[in-house]
């Protein structure tokens, strides 16, 4: 989320993310653009993190498998869907606390494209944190025909108003 800030009467600055008190339990963010995944994202990310598992990056392998193609890699997946959530959940957080019930419910094939939302579904101040909250959310990814291929809540620690990084 881009929100101007007035800083002059002809300078706007953008700003990015959200601070708690703009979190309401309920909300749920349709995170865009979507983001199709190719075979080379797919090949780099595999041979970047050191998993070569042949669903990934042999094709001829991938043909005789029951999906009769390449996977795309669950850790990309996974990686891009969180990606997409950052404009809307996390981009002022100081940091992200965990992710629970991380859940892939259908394959993700190349040329798949992945579109995301996210909900709020807690939000509180931190004990020991006076400037801070934590926001946890639930974050479901659908490929482009509707399938849901992902699942998984997250915890993030927010700053409230004029304690960001950038305030």
């Amino acid at each position: 989320m881009l929100t101007p800030v007035r800083k002059t009467d002809r300078r706007i600055r953008a700003t990015y993310g959200r601070y708690l008190e703009e979190f309401e339990v309920g909300d749920i963010y349709e995170h865009r653009p979507g983001r199709t995944i190719t075979e080379a994202d797919n090949i780099h990310f595999s041979l970047l993190t050191m998993n070569a598992h042949p669903m990934h990056c042999d094709k001829a392998f991938a043909a005789k498998s029951e999906f009769g193609q390449l996977l795309v890699n669950s850790g990309l997946s996974l990686a891009v869907v969180l990606g997409m959530t950052v404009n809307d959940v996390s981009a002022k957080a100081i940091a992200n606390l965990g992710w629970t019930e991380i859940k892939l419910t259908a394959p993700v094939f190349c040329g798949d494209t992945l579109y995301a939302e996210s909900e709020v579904l807690a939000v509180r101040e931190s004990r020991s944190r006076p400037t801070q909250g934590i926001v946890t959310t639930r974050t479901r990814a659908f490929k482009q025909d509707g399938t849901p291929v992902m699942e998984f809540t997250r915890m993030s620690l927010i700053p409230k108003r004029g304690h960001a990084v950038d305030d």
